[in-house]
Formats: C-alpha cells, structure tokens, sequence
C-alpha cells in the first residue's frame, strides 16, 4: 500500500501571534504577586501595631491602676489638701468619719481620675434633711416658703423640679419602684446642688494641678494626659508592671508611687571670691604655652597698670599737700600788714595764739579808728 502524501507533523512550529498573550500573561501574574506582597504587607503591619498599640494600653492601665490604690491608701488626705483645705481638715477628724475613694471616669481610653468623699454611718442610719422633702404641699409651711421666697422664686422653683422629672424619670422618692430606681435616685440626689435639695457631693476629677510634682503619681497623669514619659518613670516602669508575688511587693510599689522625693541639694561655689583664695585655686585641665605665656603677660600688665596708678595717686596727694598757699592780713586802714604761709599741723595752736595776741595788740594801738 502507498501512504498518503497528506500527512501533516504533530511538531508544527507556533505562530507569532501567540507570543505576546504569553508575554502578557507572565507579566500580570507578576503584578498579581506584587500586590499580594503588598497587601499582606499592610496586614501585618496593622496587626503589629494593633499588637503594640494594646501593650501600650495594659502597661497605662497598669500604671494607673497603682495610682488609684496609692491616692486612696497612702495619699488620700495630700491630695485632697490640694483640691479643698476645709474638706480635708474635715476628712482628718476622726468623729467625721469620712473616706475618700478614688475611681476611674470617663467614656475613652485612658480614663481620668476622680474621687468623691463617703460618710460611715456604720449602720446607725444617719439621715439627710432637706426642705424640699420636709415641706409637704398640703402644709402650711408651703405657703409661708412661698411668701419669703416670692411668687416668682417659688415658680422657678417648680419649674426645675418638673424639668429634672422630665429628663431622669426618678427625681423623687415617690418614684422608686426598684433597686435600679433606688441608684438612680440616690446618684441623682448626689449631683443635685444643695440650692435644688441636693447633697452636691458628686465624683470630681483629679487634674494635675492637684498632685505635688515630686510625687511618682504625678508623672503617670502625665504620660495618661501627653503620652510623654519621664527619665524617672521610665527608670520605674519595669519594677511597676511586674505582677505582684507578695503584699510586700505590692505595698513596696504603691510606696514608690506616691513617695515623695525631694530635689537633691548641690553644693554651688560663691560667685565672688577673695583675692588670696583665688591665688591658691589651681586651674583644672591643661593649657599650652603659648596661653601660659599669654596669661602671664596679662598678669604683668594688670600690676604694672596697678603700680602706676598707686603712685600716680601717691604724687597728686604730696603735690597737694606742698603746694604753697599764702594767707594776706590786712589792717583797720586796708593796708597790707603781713603775708605768711599756712601753718604745719604740729605748730598750729602756737601760731593761733601769737596771731590771737597780735590782733589783741593791733586793736588797742588802733582804737580811735574803730
């Protein structure tokens, strides 16, 4: 049999119209890696900040955290003195029986501080008076408030009353039904001011101002505030954010926390000296010869300036003192009777007394003039 001549080979060479599909197909599969790098790239860059950014945020609460249980176990009378003086004096009478929490406040990280004054009744039921809830409507005494107050006063007063009902539906114990209603009732109480019937004993904030400087306390405020951290907190900050194994170790760092630390006193050298203690002071450090030979011609020319005008003074006063001076006498007549040179010191009461008798003489000779 004879084979047909219409074979065709299986190795038949590709066109050129294939390679540049090829070509582009390689290069986007390489801009696809690229930008799959890039993308897990700024995955986990976000997840290594948000790693950090978290650390950041336990190591401050950590720090705040001793900064609470320092103000309210340690502290808590050093640092009311700041905010109120007459509360803190109340606060430390013992018949007062008072306590100052410290808490943290606020919607955002980091929280603030704030602290509010509590009175013990330790279970005798002390009671809070107010004219706003002895003062019954029905009363007789409504209308006598309402005639010392005015129609006006008494009116506005109302008024704010129904207001407060409005906004927080539990402003009255006629109002409480539960334990939730309870709290907000007595949380209400607290915050109303005491013109409104109510205790104005609310939770204050603790700023900066109210914290002594050389306190530990104050340079974690700080950092909450400015995220700025100090040379000696951060000297600290490694002991402060261990957990505590024993009560030894936690009081020790409440202890560092609110200890106070006074600025270390130096020694500063007098400004002036005398001239003896300056000579015998000998110059720290090494000079060359040349300023050597320079300090020593200053040395030369300030004394011999120095010599030069001591005995330029010295001159001036014996030129004074030997300058001639001439004293001229005259007589009853204006005639010129004599001309003598000033006395010396040593023969002046001699020659007072010879010009005394002269004069004496001068005037009994002459007397028909006179």
């Amino acid at each position: 049999m004879k084979k047909s001549s219409n074979t065709t080979g299986t190795d038949a060479p590709k066109s050129d119209s294939q390679l540049p599909e090829k070509i582009h197909k390689t290069q986007s599969a390489r801009a696809a890696k690229i930008k799959a790098r890039k993308v897990n790239r700024e995955i986990s860059a976000t997840k290594i900040q948000k790693a950090w950014f978290i650390y950041v945020d336990k190591t401050l609460f950590k720090l705040l955290k001793h900064t609470v249980c320092a103000a309210e176990y340690c502290v808590a009378h050093e640092l009311l003195k700041k905010v109120s003086p007459i509360e803190a004096a109340l606060v430390k009478d013992p018949s007062m029986k008072c306590k100052v929490r410290f808490r943290f406040g606020g919607e955002t990280f980091p929280p603030f501080i704030v602290f509010k004054i509590f009175f013990k009744n330790d279970g005798h039921g002390y009671k809070y008076f107010s004219g706003k809830d002895l003062l019954k409507p029905s009363s007789k005494a409504v209308a006598d408030a309402c005639k010392i107050m005015g129609e006006r006063k008494f009116c506005q007063q109302i008024m704010e009353d129904e207001h407060c009902f409005q906004k927080f539906k539990v402003a009255d114990p006629m109002d409480i039904v539960t334990a939730q209603d309870y709290m907000q009732y007595c949380s209400l109480l607290d915050e109303t001011p005491a013109s409104s019937g109510g205790k104005n004993n609310h939770w204050r904030r603790l700023n900066l101002k109210s914290i002594p400087k050389t306190m530990m306390m104050y340079d974690i405020v700080d950092y909450a505030e400015s995220g700025v951290i100090s040379n000696r907190l951060q000297k600290e900050m490694k002991y402060l954010l261990q957990k505590p194994q024993t009560e030894a170790m936690r009081q020790h760092q409440l202890e560092i926390v609110s200890k106070v630390r006074y600025p270390s006193i130096t020694t500063v050298r007098p400004f002036y000296q005398p001239w003896e203690q300056q000579g015998k002071m000998k110059h720290l450090g090494r000079r060359s010869k040349q300023a050597q030979k320079k300090v020593e011609k200053m040395k030369k020319a300030y004394k011999a300036a120095k010599e030069e005008k001591a005995s330029s003074q010295e001159a001036e006063a014996d030129r004074l003192q030997t300058k001639e001076k001439k004293v001229i006498f005259y007589s009853p007549a204006f005639d010129i009777v004599a001309i003598e040179e000033p006395p010396t010191d040593t023969t002046l009461e001699k020659e007072e007394k010879e010009l005394f008798a002269w004069y004496q003489d001068l005037y009994v000779k002459h007397s028909s003039l006179f």
